[in-house]
């Protein structure tokens, strides 16, 4: 069995779930004991970091393990929990690329993060080009729909 223990902790001002809006949250990201804070030594010479986050607000009997149509909209395609981005997914596990505004001891301050206060965090990287796709991106036409007022 896999056991993960929380390495930080999401600060901001939304404390609902909430699937838009996201573009402006500006969150700050507070590290747990027993991380050290060097563990953070030389983050602030990147701009952007990938946080792994544990959607913790997501209830057990919403986990969705088959396919769905997202955010149960019936005008976009029933697709698999594991061809979209849900928070309901079957580890409930989220990952966002944010922008890193201000490193200070044990705290990031960082814009652009889709958890809601009091969100844990399983991890934080600094975001490198060579780990972006190599090559053209291909999607779903419905996705932009999706995503129209995500970040705004």
């Amino acid at each position: 069995m896999i056991n993960m223990t929380p390495i930080a902790v999401v600060r901001n001002e939304r404390k609902m779930i909430n699937d838009d809006r996201w573009g402006d949250v500006i969150s700050t990201i507070e590290l747990l004991d027993p991380l050290k804070e060097e563990a953070l030594q030389g983050i602030e010479a990147f701009s952007h970091l990938e946080v792994i986050f544990f959607f913790d607000q997501v209830k057990e009997e919403n986990v969705e393990t088959g396919a769905r149509h997202p955010r149960g909209n019936p005008d976009w395609p029933r697709v698999g929990i594991l061809a979209q981005r849900g928070k309901d997914r079957p580890n409930r596990i989220g990952t966002t690329i944010v922008s890193l505004l201000k490193h200070e001891g044990r705290f990031l301050t960082v814009q652009g993060l889709d958890a809601i206060d009091g969100t844990p965090v399983l991890d934080i990287k600094p975001m490198m080009k060579k780990f972006l796709p190599q090559g053209e991106i291909r999607q779903p036409e419905w996705t932009a729909e999706l995503m129209k007022n995500y970040w705004k």
